[in-house]
């Protein structure tokens, strides 16, 4: 991911939500860890420079139940 974003990829949820904390999309099924909200954001959507003015909103739908992961959603003007 790293690489990504050094490359010139934007982490959308990122360049929206530069200050955001807390905000997570994955949690251990361990000791109630997403209750807890103790996880790890690793799903993105990633673009490239060029749309980056095209990001209207990033999403992570955290209270959307049935995995250990949450969808993330995006949305772009065009």
């Amino acid at each position: 991911m790293t690489e990504l974003l050094n490359s010139g990829f934007i982490d959308t949820y990122r360049y929206i939500y530069p200050e955001k904390t807390d905000a997570y999309t994955w949690w251990s099924y361990f000791a109630n860890s997403r209750e807890k909200n103790i996880g790890w954001r690793i799903d993105y959507f990633i673009v490239s420079e060029e749309i980056k003015n095209n990001i209207k909103d990033a999403y992570i739908y955290d209270k959307i139940m049935g995995s250990d992961h949450c969808p993330v959603g995006l949305e772009l003007k065009i």
